[in-house]
């Protein structure tokens, strides 16, 4: 399986309203649940109102698109990044899934992804 590396820095925090968001942005994520509203967005386009935010966040990308009956994908992925005292932030969209690490772990586990028989590119 290959990984794409994201060649910007990333970050997740919460908004008061969709409003404070550039729907016009290269990249982001937004999830709403009845308690918060969520953004994964470049760091360089955090909207100005956030009420908490969290910087310093690297991507990948499970390449191509992934089917619904596939099992586990995101659980081995986080298992051996686990396994190596490494944290997430994983995010799903319809097609593929994104894994989150900060940035100062994102070569570690680039290697240790490696390692473990994935394909970083």
């Amino acid at each position: 399986m290959k990984l794409r590396k994201l060649p910007y820095d990333l970050t997740v925090c919460k908004v008061e309203s969709i409003r404070d968001i550039d729907l016009t942005s290269g990249f982001f994520f937004i999830g709403k649940t009845d308690d918060e509203l969520s953004l994964v967005c470049l760091t360089d386009e955090v909207p100005a109102t956030t009420v908490e935010r969290d910087d310093g966040w690297k991507g990948f990308v499970i390449q191509g698109a992934l089917d619904f009956s596939l099992i586990g994908i995101l659980s081995r992925i986080s298992g051996v990044l686990a396994e190596a005292g490494i944290g997430i932030f994983a995010v799903s969209t319809y097609n593929t899934d994104y894994i989150l690490v900060k940035g100062e772990n994102f070569e570690k586990a680039a290697h240790v992804l490696s390692l473990a028989g994935y394909s970083i590119v």
